[in-house]
Parts: structure tokens; sequence; C-alpha cells
């Protein structure tokens, strides 16, 4: 029970701390004030900020389902990675933190969508918003594909629960979309405030991630490799 939840309070924080990474962080903040920006009441506000965060959500969860799914189905593959998962989980963490830390350095190809694109797909309401959630989770920058690809993956399939994870971990992107959506709904205006100070908690969650990973890493290393 302890380890099941250890697990799933894993795959909610590298959700999380994907949605406060700088890249993703501001195409939310992007997406939902330009979804709301031609919406009069608070509630339609919050629930296209909703349903934007639903689509992210399902597009992860959709994402590492296929993945996990189509590496434990072909059963060699499968008896590869019972065997020899928990030796690649030790560098891929390693891997994983010093990309947090910018020690390592990726470059991805970039999703984007045209104006006209964007624009209708603002101005046809929540299916729409939906649309725009599930195109951009798929937007991957470095530390996003790092935690997804490099952390979520390899515990999700060294884990017996872990077909769950992606959507858990799609939870964990989905709650601060969620929170910015509530706040354009309230009509705060201290949100550029917001902002400051979430990069500036997501530059410190981000380095004491990247180092538990680092040395998380070397122990696996250690008790799976070397020993």
């Amino acid at each position: 029970m302890t380890e099941v939840l250890i697990v799933f309070t894993s795959a909610l924080w590298l959700g999380i701390l994907t949605s406060i990474s700088p890249c993703p962080l501001a195409s939310n903040v992007a997406a939902i004030s330009f979804l709301s920006k031609n919406i009069t009441h608070p509630f339609f506000v919050f629930i296209s900020g909703l349903v934007y965060t639903l689509g992210r959500m399902l597009s992860y969860a959709i994402l590492g389902w296929i993945i996990i799914s189509s590496f434990l189905s072909v059963p060699q593959v499968a008896q590869f990675l019972q065997r020899y998962m928990s030796k690649a989980l030790g560098p891929f963490l390693i891997l994983t933190g010093l990309i947090l830390l910018k020690i390592i350095a990726i470059r991805l190809p970039e999703i984007s969508l045209s104006q006209k694109h964007y624009h209708k797909l603002a101005a046809s309401g929540a299916p729409g918003a939906f649309l725009l959630g599930l195109i951009f989770a798929l937007a991957f920058c470095p530390v996003s594909a790092a935690l997804f690809f490099g952390s979520l993956i390899p515990l999700a399939i060294n884990s017996k629960s872990g077909i769950i994870l992606p959507f858990i971990y799609g939870i964990g992107t989905g709650l601060p979309v969620l929170a910015f959506a509530v706040a354009i709904a309230l009509g705060v205006t201290t949100l550029s405030r917001w902002f400051q100070r979430i990069k500036r908690i997501e530059y410190y969650t981000r380095i004491a991630t990247g180092v538990v990973f680092i040395v998380v890493g070397l122990y696996y290393v250690k008790i799976y490799i070397l020993k």
C-alpha cells in the first residue's frame, strides 16, 4: 500500500512540475486568457478552463497508455523490461535530473497552430477548448519531455499500477492550469504577479527535483548495476 501511494504521489508531482515549467506554463496561461477574452460570465470562463484542462489530461493519459500497453503487449519486450527495467531506471533518472538542472540540453521539434486555426478553435467554445488542450499537451519542451518520457514512463513500466500513472500525471498537469482558470474567472488583476511567483517556485522545485532524481538514480545504479 505504501509503495503504491509513493508511486501515485510521484506521478502526481511529475505532472504538477510539468505544468509549472516555463514552456507549458506560458502556453497554458496564454491559451486560457485567449479562450476567456470573449466570455463575459465568470462561470463560463471557468468551464472553458476546465474543458481545456480535461483535454490536456486526456492527451497525456492516452499517450502514456499507448506507450505502456505497446511495450507490455509484446511478450518478448515485456520479459525484457521485467528483467532489465530496474537496471535502466537508475540511468533514466540520472539523465532526467541532468536535463532538469539544464546540464544537458536537448532540442525538440515544435508543434504550433496558425493564428487562423487558433482563432477557429477558440471561437468554437468548449469543443475547441478541449481540442486545444489535447494539442498543446503534445507540444513537449525539453523539461516536460524529460519528466514524461524519462521519468513517468519508466516508473509506470516498472510498477504494477503503471497503466493508471499517466492518468494521475494528467491530473497533476491540470491542477495549476485549473487554478489559473479560476483566477481569470474571478477577475484577478495580479495574474502577472502570480505568474512571476510560480516561475520562481518552478525554478527551485525543478532544481530540488533534479538533485533528488540524480541521487535516487545513483542509488538504483549502485544496487541494481554495481551490485
